[in-house]
């Protein structure tokens, strides 16, 4: 299991730079995770300190509770068409600034807000940057009726499958969706191609590589903020 605790100098930094990137009368996207927390505490600050007014819309259960308690009160994601900018963490992320998303299990709702996102920030600590992806295991999102199918299928593309299983409950973790997620190891890949071989196999939802819908720039939170762009 994550630390969600680790690097959290770097998680704060990285974040509270991506939410002052944003601006009054922007729609903005707000993604899950622990850096992530940060960007949306600190836009909550500026909407009580600053009277910044946005429209804004999450990507999990635990991202709108978070957004409540700090005063920003999200809309559904199928209000918007579009999206000024989204803001999100990720797993890892290559030279190419692909990522691997997933370890909150909301990658499915990440990639439609990154989707309709004009820009897309995402924040990381210097941990996450490797040069190549893989090391963390590929979340794919699937029907929990075609279990099997989808094992076998990933086995096919040379994955190895573990059944993503809840802490302090029994049995396996449920998305916001109501699917279940296999955390795939896979050989190295090519993150292009693995991420639409994947999204072929039925009943899987979404897969948690982030090839097609990269950032358009990687801010990492260290003593001095490193920008990466495309």
């Amino acid at each position: 299991m994550k630390d969600v605790n680790a690097n959290a100098d770097g998680k704060r930094r990285a974040g509270e730079e991506a939410a002052r990137r944003v601006q009054s009368g922007m729609t903005v996207g707000l993604g899950t995770g622990s850096t992530t927390a940060f960007a949306i505490a600190e836009l909550g600050r500026r909407v009580r300190d600053e009277g910044l007014k946005i429209e804004c819309c999450v990507t999990s259960f635990s991202s709108q509770n978070l957004a409540l308690q700090a005063g920003i009160r999200p809309l559904p994601v199928e209000s918007f068409d579009r999206l000024d900018i989204s803001i999100d963490g990720a797993d890892e992320v290559d030279p190419q600034l692909r990522l691997i998303k997933g370890g909150g299990a909301a990658h499915t709702r990440e990639k439609i807000v990154h989707a309709l996102s004009s820009e897309f920030l995402c924040i990381v600590d210097p941990s996450k940057l490797v040069s190549q992806l893989g090391a963390f295991r590929v979340p794919v999102e699937f029907l929990p009726v075609s279990l099997k199918l989808v094992q076998r299928e990933l086995v096919k593309l040379g994955g190895d499958c573990a059944l993503r299983m809840a802490v302090k409950k029994d049995g396996p973790v449920v998305t916001d969706n109501g699917n279940l997620v296999f955390d795939v190891a896979f050989p190295p890949f090519d993150a292009d191609l693995l991420e639409k071989e994947i999204n072929t196999i039925p009943g899987v939802l979404e897969n948690g590589l982030f090839a097609r819908y990269r950032p358009s720039e990687v801010i990492v939170g260290e003593s001095e903020l490193r920008f990466l762009k495309r």
